[in-house]
């Protein structure tokens, strides 16, 4: 699968931005997929997965409540809403995913993660 990260930019703090991230290739429903990322650096880190059904979702603390991962597999997109974003959410995001797992499968670490996409940068000003 062929992972496509969009929709990064520059914000002021407590604004908001909406990530999305394409594939193409194989089934996208049969992949579980994940939002990291990295700030200049720091290594990259986890901010939230989603199932294959999207019956599970996991946040990172950090941004339980603010960001949102959802995903339509109808258009094989997945989503990252982040509301109220602060300076320290500045980072490039990438997306991940992870193929040969069961429907409910969800991995929060880098390594769980096979393939990934190229990332977009979002700017948090203060």
């Amino acid at each position: 699968v062929q992972l496509q990260a969009s929709g990064g930019g520059l914000v002021q703090a407590g604004g908001s931005l909406r990530l999305s991230c394409s594939a193409s290739g194989r089934t996208f429903s049969t992949y579980a997929m994940g939002w990291f990322r990295q700030a200049p650096g720091k290594e990259r880190e986890f901010v939230a997965a989603i199932s294959r059904n999207s019956a599970n979702t996991f946040h990172a603390s950090s941004v339980k409540g603010r960001f949102t991962i959802s995903r339509d597999n109808a258009r094989n997109t997945m989503y990252l809403q982040m509301n109220s974003l602060k300076p320290e959410d500045t980072a490039v995001y990438y997306c991940a995913a992870r193929g040969g797992v069961i429907i409910s499968y969800i991995g929060w670490s880098v390594s769980e993660y096979n393939y990934w996409g190229q990332g977009t940068l979002v700017t948090v000003s203060s």
